[in-house]
């Protein structure tokens, strides 16, 4: 009787480990836009995305755990004026022709409940990898309404030193401090 009770516990225990395990989600290129905005010459704030990203995000919610890699394509810059577009592309800014991507990869994610709080990992601008820590806030996993598959949805946000990634060109007079905005959507694999 009591073979039977540890059997029937530890075959409990196999059971729900396999229907908590990480899923893996792919990051929508179409619907995932990183943003980036400063204070340009104290005249306005200027706003600029990304039209090209990639990667994956692998999250476990019953171990409340997840991981972040994300690429994006520098070139893909649109501040909105072509020839602003190859400014920043440039050698004082985010000298595209020699570093064409940049990388996200998640170190820890941190949650709240259910949800992910904040995202601590390693950002590489330019060939620099800095620790930066992205606040989430806003989060959703559940079905894609329109794929029918699950998916997950997300808004993260940091501020960052661009003259840590040597892009400070004309620093303080527009501002070294970035802010980034960071809209994602992934859908399972």
């Amino acid at each position: 009787m009591k073979k039977t009770l540890i059997a029937a516990a530890f075959a409990a225990f196999v059971a729900g480990q396999a229907v908590a395990a990480p899923q893996a989600y792919v990051v929508d290129s179409s619907h995932t836009f990183p943003r980036f905005s400063y204070d340009h010459l104290g005249l306005s704030k200027q706003i600029l995305r990304f039209n090209q990203t990639s990667g994956t995000v692998v999250l476990d919610k019953a171990a409340k755990n997840a991981q972040v890699d994300v690429t994006i394509d520098m070139t893909s810059v649109s501040t909105g004026f072509k020839d602003f577009d190859g400014h920043i592309q440039g050698v004082d800014f985010l000298d595209t022709a020699q570093f064409p991507t940049a990388t996200f990869k998640s170190v820890k994610v941190v949650f709240d409940g259910d949800k992910p709080a904040s995202i601590e990992g390693d950002l590489t601008i330019k060939g620099v990898t800095k620790p930066v820590t992205l606040t989430v806030t806003s989060f959703f996993n559940g079905p894609h309404p329109m794929l029918k598959k699950d998916a997950i949805g997300a808004n993260a946000t940091a501020v960052i030193s661009r003259s840590a990634f040597n892009a400070g060109m004309f620093a303080p007079a527009v501002s070294d401090a970035v802010t980034l905005d960071i809209a994602l959507e992934a859908v399972i694999e």
